[in-house]
């Protein structure tokens, strides 16, 4: 086969995909937490490096912006016409690029077979075809494209809104899968043939099979059966069934890579989840963006974390929310815990049921077990957080810090109004609310004394 740089990629994702009834670019609807373009980025960058161009239109700005810090070659379809247009917008950047082929793959096909890509490139570039495309057969041609074949031989893609039985025979089961490897030199007198002349009005990148064929060029399909990986996303139905079998195929790698998955069918790993052999999780779970599980660590049930790092035996115990937060070894955090942006649990410490953390580091051994903000607040080795504890850090206007010292005990129903320091070994006592700094080594109440009075009762 070629170099890699003498066959460059071309993504086609600049339709709106009206069936999906979301103002999102169709590429940008997510499956395991993650847009369906970046999948298909991930398919061909092994592939072609930065030989890869992707054609965008609607919502244009939207796709640029979640791509932004990844440098992809971007190349604006101001009126979507149709796949053909959006090949002929972006083909003189794939001339000067100087390539001999271009692969062309939708930008919703999102479960690319890599082994499959290569091994269809490799077939259409022994044949020396000037037009190569995949094809399925299915038992329901549904809407795909209908590939026609005379004695064999491929004679034209034609739309299912265009097929015609009276003008091109029995309709058949085999289907454009939407994916192609051209040869710039032959394709590029056809493109400005391309005609609209059809119900949709647009003008189609299939036509140019049967241009090939009229003009004795070499046109192969690459039968490539049923093969469910290769199936675009048009609606809801058919983002779901691709989510499904990515979320399968996930779990049973994962598990194959010795990661213990209890109840594996109801436990959803986003694609750049990391996890560790002797990692244990409980389904039903859910681990998106770049969250890692390491060795020893568990996640129990009816757990969500997204780019969250949960280090070696450490566990999260069932309904907790974790986001953007690191937890270390040996911690223990839940049930019921929000750990949200910012939230960094030190080795040994301990989060409990409905506590809250944003923004805070909680010291190695320290516990805040029970109904707890800590938000902007930073807690030394040891200290105890009692019940009912909140960091004021918010004064309306800033976010203020809270400095918590090693050994510090904070007593239930405690306000720590921020900017404020509880020094090391000191005891804030029950129902307080602090609002001046409190020395190392002392005991601080703020509270009003308490009265004792006859109860009055009626008459």
């Amino acid at each position: 086969m070629s170099s890699k740089n003498t066959i460059g990629a071309l993504i086609l994702a600049a339709g709106k995909g009206t069936r999906m009834h979301s103002d999102k670019p169709k590429v940008l609807q997510p499956l395991l937490g993650e847009p369906m373009l970046r999948y298909v980025y991930t398919a061909l960058d092994p592939i072609f490096g930065d030989g890869i161009w992707t054609v965008i239109g609607h919502g244009a700005d939207m796709v640029s912006r979640t791509f932004e810090m990844e440098s992809r070659n971007f190349v604006l379809q101001s009126e979507q016409l149709g796949t053909g247009h959006a090949l002929q917008v972006a083909w003189p950047e794939l001339i000067r690029s100087g390539l001999n082929r271009v692969l062309v793959v939708n930008g919703d096909t999102p479960l690319l077979p890599q082994p499959r890509i290569m091994a269809f490139m490799k077939e259409v570039v022994d044949r020396d075809a000037d037009i190569g495309f995949m094809t399925l057969t299915l038992a329901d041609p549904a809407s795909f494209g209908r590939v026609v074949r005379h004695n064999g031989e491929v004679a034209a893609i034609v739309e299912a809104k265009d097929f015609d039985e009276n003008m091109h025979g029995q309709e058949p089961n085999e289907i454009n899968a939407g994916i192609y490897l051209l040869k710039i030199d032959s394709i590029s007198p056809l493109l400005e043939k391309l005609q609209n002349t059809n119900k949709s009005g647009e003008y189609y990148i299939t036509d140019l099979v049967e241009l090939a064929v009229a003009r004795r060029m070499k046109v192969c399909g690459v039968d490539c059966g049923q093969d469910p990986h290769l199936l675009g996303i048009n609606n809801p139905a058919e983002l779901v069934r691709s989510e499904s079998l990515l979320r399968t195929n996930l779990v049973l790698e994962w598990l194959e890579q010795g990661v213990m998955i209890h109840a594996p069918e109801t436990v959803r790993i986003g694609p750049m989840v990391y996890l560790e052999p002797g990692a244990v999780l409980h389904g039903p779970c859910e681990l998106y963006g770049n969250t890692e599980v390491r060795t020893g660590a568990t996640v129990q049930s009816h757990t969500w974390l997204r780019n969250a790092i949960v280090s070696s035996g450490a566990e999260v115990r069932p309904f907790c929310h974790i986001e953007d937060a690191e937890i270390g070894p040996d911690c223990i955090v839940g049930p019921y815990a929000r750990l949200r942006p910012g939230a960094v649990l030190e080795e040994g410490s301990r989060v409990g049921n409905f506590v809250e953390m944003k923004k805070s580091v909680l010291g190695k051994k320290s516990k805040a077990n029970h109904f707890t903000y800590l938000g902007d607040t930073e807690v030394g080795v040891g200290a105890n957080i009692g019940a009912g504890t909140i960091t004021c850090n918010y004064d309306g206007v800033n976010k203020h810090k809270t400095v918590i010292g090693d050994g510090a005990f904070i007593g239930s129903n405690s306000a720590l109004v921020a900017p404020v320091t509880i020094g090391a070994n000191s005891l804030v006592g029950a129902g307080s609310v602090i609002t001046k700094d409190v020395p190392d080594d002392t005991l601080a109440i703020a509270r009003g004394v308490q009265k004792n009075l006859p109860r009055k009762r009626k008459s």
